[in-house]
């Protein structure tokens, strides 16, 4: 079954960031993390592709402004999601396509002062779901559709010495509207992604 499909049958998933998958996707990389069931089973893997020295000095000096993609595999290792940052200082943003390239969305960050505020976008870049989580709400990200709570995406407290002194975040989505689409779900699970690449990734200089 495929990773859309897995996506489709479940009500809350676990984004669970790993220090090393490159036996498990072929190719050494930053930022990996396994995408699981709530009952602990992987339904698939994330990854930032490695792009050598290169990729090495632009996230040391250039953090989340950098340009990169992130690729989604399957439980068999199959190729499902691509997700491409392109570099820009202001306002972050994804764009996620399919494995044979066709556009399903993308997570576009807005400004905002006093909220982590970012829509969710179609295909056609018309609004599907909007985020505005509160700072006293730091770790909690509630995804609205005409006014209406249909997502919600929470980083859950990993232990004191975890939190300080390494960088393996983990989130749960809970898919709170049953009639949510596919693409939905799947641009609900790259969220996931760009929430912990724009406000918990650390400084590489910072490890």
């Amino acid at each position: 079954m495929s990773l859309q499909e897995q996506l489709g049958t479940q009500s809350t998933l676990y984004i669970k960031q790993r220090r090393e998958l490159a036996e498990l996707i072929g190719f050494e990389t930053r930022n990996k993390y396994s995408i699981e069931t709530e009952h602990g089973e992987a339904i698939g893997f994330a990854a930032e592709q490695q792009k050598g020295i290169l990729g090495f000095l632009l996230r040391q000096f250039l953090g989340h402004w950098r340009t990169y993609e992130i690729y989604c595999f399957d439980s068999l290792k199959q190729l499902s999601l691509k997700a491409v940052h392109p570099f820009r200082f202001l306002f972050q943003r994804l764009d996620v396509f399919s494995s044979d390239g066709v556009k399903i969305g993308a997570v576009q960050q807005r400004f905002s002062i006093f909220t982590k505020k970012f829509d969710v976008l179609d295909e056609n870049n018309q609004i599907l779901m909007t985020v505005a989580s509160p700072f006293w709400k730091i770790w909690t990200f509630a995804f609205q559709k005409q006014n209406q709570t249909v997502a919600t995406i929470k980083k859950k407290w990993s232990g004191l010495l975890t939190e300080v002194f390494t960088d393996q975040d983990q989130f749960r989505i809970e898919f709170n509207d049953l009639n949510l689409s596919l693409a939905e779900k799947t641009l609900l699970l790259i969220s996931g992604l760009f929430i912990d690449l724009q406000y918990f990734e650390r400084k590489a200089g910072k490890r």
